[in-house]
């Protein structure tokens, strides 16, 4: 099984963003030092608790601090901008960092209405052109556009010898049909949908498009997951996302990921916590072990993306070693 992280560089309760955007560096670093295949790390724009909203900045920070591991967005959300210029944003980055790396393409707002309109405008009009940019984008990318095309002679230099990977992030069916048709790696967000995953990757597959840009299909499943010694430490540090979450959902989660004291104080009375449900993998190293083994089966995918929220760094890195070493170690 191949592993992989997806890092939404959240900021637990009592520090600051530079200090939660520098654990992201030592997440990549740790990453690299336990066989994961990849690191990407996410746009969000004004949503609390989460601190990077420029993944290509990061992407230079940690490029510059890791020498093996690949790294990309996950995603870069299109709507918000120009194919060129992102483009030439990624083809920098793979100049620098050779061979090393992804650009994962979404189109989700990644914030409130109001951040997607001081970002770009119409966002919703831009979602409805996001076929054709994406189009556009893997020629800027591949810097082959047709001989008549009035960008033929523009280059989204520089111009790296081995262009950056090309994934579309989604949840849909739509977006699985939008990467098969254009023969390009399809990366599925599980941990944040609840429609039939399987069904929509199996789609992906049965429609890819082998004269695309990969000669065969190659998907991802992103799976929330938090893995500690034992199931009861795993499920108390699952309570500090949780109740981020039923924060952010009445528009608060404004001071960070709370400690698993601050989750459990807000949960005494409730008959039960927020329930994780079924998109998360919570347990000791065998029973995530055996849970992403089924993930994998059942999704029929090439790899598996893990996303892990605590409070605390160190839990967050345990975690993320554990799941490497019950794998990895057989």
């Amino acid at each position: 099984m191949k592993l992989s992280i997806l890092d939404q560089a959240p900021r637990p309760s009592g520090i600051g963003a530079r200090e939660a955007l520098q654990e992201s560096m030592k997440l990549a670093q740790l990453g690299e030092k336990w066989g994961y295949t990849r690191y990407w790390i996410a746009e969000h724009h004004d949503l609390a608790g989460l601190t990077c909203s420029a993944p290509e900045v990061m992407l230079g920070y940690i490029g510059a601090h890791t020498e093996r591991i690949r790294l990309g967005s996950g995603a870069v959300l299109l709507p918000h901008y120009q194919p060129y210029k992102i483009a030439e944003t990624f083809n920098l980055l793979a100049t620098l960092f050779p061979d090393r790396m992804d650009v994962g393409i979404g189109r989700a707002p990644g914030g409130s209405a109001e951040a997607a309109i001081a970002l770009s405008g119409n966002f919703l009009e831009h979602v409805r052109h996001m076929p054709g940019s994406l189009k556009e984008l893997l020629h800027f990318i591949h810097h082959d556009f047709p001989s008549d095309h009035m960008f033929s002679k523009v280059a989204a230099s520089p111009l790296p010898e081995v262009p950056p990977h090309v994934w579309l992030l989604g949840t849909s069916e739509k977006s699985a049909r939008l990467a098969a048709d254009n023969g390009i790696a399809y990366a599925f967000g599980h941990f944040m949908s609840e429609k039939d995953g399987p069904d929509i990757v199996n789609t992906y597959y049965q429609h890819f498009n082998p004269m695309g840009r990969l000669p065969q299909p190659n998907a991802i499943v992103a799976v929330s997951v938090i893995c500690a010694e034992t199931t009861e430490q795993a499920q108390q540090l699952a309570l500090s996302e949780q109740m981020w979450k039923h924060q952010l959902a009445k528009g608060d989660g404004s001071n960070g990921i709370p400690s698993i004291e601050e989750a459990k104080d807000y949960f005494k009375g409730m008959e039960k916590g927020l329930h994780s449900g079924p998109q998360t993998v919570i347990g000791n190293p065998r029973e995530v072990k055996e849970q992403l083994w089924n993930i994998q089966s059942l999704y029929q995918a090439d790899e598996i993306m893990m996303v892990t929220i605590t409070n605390c760094f160190k839990d967050r890195a345990r975690s993320y070693e554990l799941v490497a070493e019950e794998i990895f170690g057989g």
